[in-house]
């Protein structure tokens, strides 16, 4: 199997992994922050709207459903165009749907903000993760994953207690400053990526014969496909049923104050900040499936003991939180490289449009299982946040389990 970059048909602008690599960290960085500022919100959101508990998890699950169903959709067409000219063409269509985000009125058109948000920025993080599969070799993908997943903590680092900042300090806008804030930070890397990211068509000299949806079924039944979709589904499974809900329960539950959120994503983003990079280096050296159990073994630690959290002192909080910060995203970085590695490259848009759509409607279905699992008592505590925590384990270790059966393709 010949690397994705062998004899490219036509050659990047930029041969500077770096920069390619960096550069799409940033659009990365921004439709993450985009859809992980919602979670930080959460309590401001449920006290200015009056929200309940499944509304609120309805408002996270409409951005992931949506960026399911546009992932399948995309499928139809992702391996038949320019790589370089679809992601800039996404992304101008995701800073108009973020900028309806910052303009919504109510509840109401706030959902419907948030899904046209997701039907463009769900689509983004499968592009990125096409790009970096198709220009950089197996061998090194780990690392390069790791440093796109930099995105993720500098969303966590700056991006987040940025956005809070301002929600709390601009009393004109509230909540809706975040998004403007988001708008204009991806305006100047839309701006970047027009200059500097290179033309990517190697995939198109494929001959594409037969209707487009027998092709994408083809794709989609492949068992080592079917084997890397179930390992996706239960990987956000494992995350997603506790993630949206932290600032909640430690806010209600643990008793600290809404202020604290933006310490929590502070220290968390800037640990991983230096680990994302580290875990993709390991994975390179020592395996990805090896590296990936350990990590995720270790995952399942500060996950508990967030699901079970009492009133505690607040660095013994700060502590846990950052540890799960490094572990349970951390996870996703070998991972994804195992993934991107599953499906061959003529196919790897469409399989990873699919796995886009996988792994966003399953993180919407986590969010919006663990809503309804979740109750509220009388005094405004969080109950039944540990039944939650013990499915979010049984689905990482499932994922383990499947992870041993992936195929790598190259």
């Amino acid at each position: 199997m010949h690397s994705p970059v062998a004899q490219p048909a036509s050659p990047p602008r930029i041969i500077n992994e770096r920069l390619f690599l960096f550069t799409l960290a940033g659009i990365q960085f921004t439709h993450i922050l985009d859809f992980m500022i919602m979670m930080p919100l959460g309590p401001q959101l449920i006290r200015v709207l009056g929200l309940s508990t499944p509304e609120f998890g309805l408002l996270l699950s409409s951005y992931t459903f949506t960026a399911a169903a546009s992932g399948l959709f995309a499928a139809t067409y992702i391996d038949r165009f320019d790589r370089r000219k679809l992601l800039l063409s996404l992304y101008v269509l995701f800073i108009v749907a973020t900028l309806f985000c910052g303009l919504a009125s109510s509840y109401s058109t706030l959902l419907v903000a948030r899904a046209m948000a997701g039907a463009f920025g769900g689509v983004l993080g499968a592009m990125i993760q096409t790009m970096v599969a198709d220009v950089i070799p197996f061998e090194r993908r780990g690392q390069a994953m790791g440093t796109v997943m930099t995105a993720f903590s500098l969303a966590t680092v700056a991006g987040i207690p940025l956005g809070l900042f301002l929600a709390n300090h601009i009393p004109a806008l509230g909540w809706r400053a975040p998004f403007f804030f988001i708008v204009l930070l991806s305006c100047g890397f839309l701006a970047i990526a027009y200059r500097l990211l290179p033309n990517l068509t190697a995939h198109l000299e494929r001959v594409r014969t037969g209707n487009i949806f027998v092709q994408i079924y083809r794709v989609a039944k492949e068992p080592n496909h079917l084997r890397a979709f179930g390992f996706v589904a239960l990987l956000m499974m494992a995350g997603f049923t506790v993630i949206p809900y932290i600032a909640l329960y430690v806010t209600a539950n643990v008793g600290m104050p809404e202020s604290f959120i933006t310490v929590i994503y502070l220290c968390g983003g800037a640990a991983t900040f230096f680990t994302s990079r580290a875990i993709g280096t390991l994975a390179d050296r020592h395996g990805k499936i090896t590296l990936f159990r350990w990590v995720a073994l270790a995952s399942f630690i500060p996950l508990l003991i967030t699901t079970h959290m009492t009133p505690v002192a607040w660095w013994l909080v700060l502590i846990n939180s950052t540890v799960f910060f490094i572990l349970v995203p951390g996870r996703m970085i070998p991972a994804m490289a195992l993934v991107s590695a599953a499906a061959h490259p003529q196919v790897r848009g469409t399989f990873m449009s699919l796995v886009s759509s996988v792994q966003m409607f399953s993180s919407g279905l986590a969010s919006l299982l663990a809503g309804l699992i979740i109750t509220r008592t009388a005094s405004g505590q969080i109950a039944h946040y540990d039944l939650v925590g013990y499915l979010a384990v049984a689905c990482g270790l499932l994922a383990i389990w499947l992870a041993h059966r992936l195929k790598v393709a190259g």
